[in-house]
């Protein structure tokens, strides 16, 4: 069992994630000081900025801005919290997003190419003049 999570262990990452999906903001700060990576992973490459960009919860994306949350991981589906904001069409996130110096280009597609497909002019905009 070298290496190997119990099942408490993973129960405990699974809850993290649905923290971030759900914007308990009380509660991941208390994990992040517990020691829980801010960059955090699942098994599909998603991480806590993704899931709180795509699940529209900008008090939790401005909370691991703050701490610092890499911007430019892109999930196993080629996806960015960029491209998830986009997406949602959520202003705030994605201003929030290319103020902590998300690339708009990043990603498979990207999240400018995701507003191009989608016609949502006004993302494209906000991504072309990067905020």
């Amino acid at each position: 069992m070298d290496g190997e999570l119990t099942e408490a262990e993973l129960e405990f990452l699974r809850e993290t994630f649905d923290l971030a999906r759900e914007g308990d903001v009380a509660a991941l700060t208390q994990r992040f000081e517990a020691g829980v990576p801010v960059n955090l992973t699942n098994g599909s490459g998603d991480s806590l900025l993704i899931l709180a960009a795509y699940y529209q919860q900008q008090a939790v994306v401005e909370l691991l801005l703050a701490r610092e949350a890499d911007t430019g991981r892109v999930n196993d589906r080629g996806q960015t919290a960029l491209g998830a904001a986009t997406f949602r069409q959520s202003e705030p996130i994605v201003r929030a997003l290319l103020a902590a110096n998300a690339d708009p280009d990043l990603g498979g597609p990207s999240a400018l190419g995701i507003a191009e497909f989608f016609h949502l002019d006004r993302m494209a905009e906000l991504l072309r003049a990067r905020g």
